[in-house]
């Protein structure tokens, strides 16, 4: 504050030294302050929607660097050359070294600004953990955009990779696309008939396209905010999200999800949300209280929801408010377990405002079907071979859960609670731990699955040896 004071009160005062004999200095001050906000105004309006979306920011701030540098070099060239009341003349041959060594200068400050090397592309893709993977891919696709940087990388084992701000966002590898189908399939089989789907984050669009092989769903919405991902890094992942982005029942709105979500009368049967990790910036707030509930008044009745919750890089008091939060809201949701040879890895909340009911044996008749057939083989290509092993999956429910969330803090928009808590998990490898604390308080869902003796039978030894 008082540098602030100091440069407030001390610029007037140059500008009134600078001004010529007989010129009102409060004039002087005021045409310049109003040069000055006109020039803010229009340069934030040309540099963000101009030069950065054409030029990127890096070179975008090359090109102010070297501008600014001729801009001084002009007006030093036009101070040496004029000539002010009461000062003697300088000689042409000083006004022409003078002019010189301005105009070298100026012309060194353009060169420098160009001279700057590029960001490697490693940063962009893995962020602080650029010391541990370099050397184990390779970037196919770089871009800037209004909202983030993003790549698509492939690693020497042929799975690719698609890192947005430094972190990978979806891949191709077998755990990360298992996750990915699930949020589109687990919701998709355990409504009765979806129609209208709403994905938040387009990723490298294989929950959105795992819909798509699901005969009932006639549209699905995708809400992103960063242009490139749906019209770039989404296209280097077609087999796995079966051309989603071209499919002609897929509408791509580019908004902030909240934003979208508040401002359309649109309801739908499924609404997924799969966000970055919530220590990431803004992430936090697709996980509060209030964001739920907007999710909750745009389904349908029968409607559901599922919900990404990260084991690993996270921390059972960030679990615990991921959980509770949503639980708050749907107090009669489940949670499906992504593990990694038996260990955590991540989970997928699944919401409803109904009582969860699974007619098992129907299930299984149904993905049976010749119609379902696309559904069968996308669940077979991430290791899903029957219903039965995707039941399995099931890692317990909300009321079951009471006693290990009473201390966990309700994640609210005026609070933001969770990127604080979730940030104390940054790095930590604690998904298993965490993972067997849910799995203590798994019972058998009696009430929920509703199945023949023989399924039942069935479904108990999938789920042993950790529920009753």
């Amino acid at each position: 504050l008082p540098a602030a004071c100091l440069w407030g009160a001390s610029f007037p005062l140059a500008l009134s030294a600078a001004a010529a004999p007989g010129q009102d200095p409060g004039r002087l001050v005021g045409r310049v302050y109003a040069a000055n906000t006109v020039g803010a105004i229009l340069g934030a309006l040309a540099f963000s929607l101009l030069l950065v979306g054409t030029l990127g920011s890096q070179k975008s701030q090359r090109e102010l660097m070297g501008l600014a540098g001729l801009s001084g070099a002009i007006v030093l060239y036009g101070t040496i050359w004029s000539r002010r009341p009461g000062n003697p003349p300088l000689s042409v041959l000083r006004r022409i070294t003078a002019s010189l060594v301005v105009a070298a200068a100026g012309g060194l400050v353009v060169w420098g600004a160009r001279q700057l090397p590029d960001i490697p592309w490693e940063l962009v893709a893995f962020g602080r953990n650029v010391p541990t993977e370099v050397g184990r891919c390779q970037m196919v696709y770089l871009g800037e955009g209004m909202n983030s940087s993003v790549a698509v990388t492939v690693n020497w084992d042929g799975v690719r990779n698609f890192h947005v701000s430094g972190k990978v966002e979806a891949s191709s590898e077998p755990q990360d696309m298992r996750l990915q189908r699930m949020l589109g399939h687990i919701p998709a089989l355990l409504h009765p008939q979806p129609k209208t789907v709403l994905v938040v984050g387009c990723g490298a669009g294989v929950t959105a396209g795992s819909f798509l092989v699901h005969p009932s769903v006639e549209r699905v919405v995708i809400c992103e905010i960063e242009p490139l991902i749906p019209q770039y890094v989404a296209r280097y992942f077609p087999f796995e999200n079966y051309g989603v982005v071209d499919d002609p029942r897929v509408e791509i709105v580019y908004d902030d999800a909240r934003h979208f979500i508040l401002t359309t009368r649109e309801k739908f049967d499924v609404i997924t949300s799969d966000p970055i990790h919530p220590w990431m910036k803004g992430a936090a707030t697709l996980y509060t209280q209030e964001y739920l509930e907007l999710c909750k008044q745009h389904l349908n009745p029968r409607g559901v929801l599922t919900q990404w919750v990260p084991l690993y890089e996270s921390n059972p008091d960030a679990v615990k408010s991921e959980l509770a939060t949503l639980f708050h809201v749907f107090p009669e949701a489940t949670i499906w377990g992504n593990d990694a040879q038996g260990r955590g890895y991540d989970t997928v909340l699944l919401a409803q405002n109904e009582p969860l009911r699974v007619d098992v044996d129907e299930l299984i008749d149904r993905v049976n079907r010749p119609d379902h057939a696309d559904v069968a083989r996308s669940l077979q290509d991430v290791g899903f071979l029957s219903v039965m092993d995707l039941l399995g999956t099931y890692a317990g429910n909300g009321r079951g859960l009471t006693p290990w969330l009473q201390d966990a803090q309700i994640n609210h928009d005026q609070n933001l609670r969770l990127q604080y808590l979730a940030g104390l998990g940054l790095n930590a490898l604690r998904e298993g731990a965490i993972y067997d604390e849910i799995l203590q308080y798994r019972t058998y869902p009696e009430q929920q699955f509703i199945a023949s003796e023989r399924s039942q039978i069935e479904l108990r030894r999938r789920l042993s040896p950790r529920v009753e």
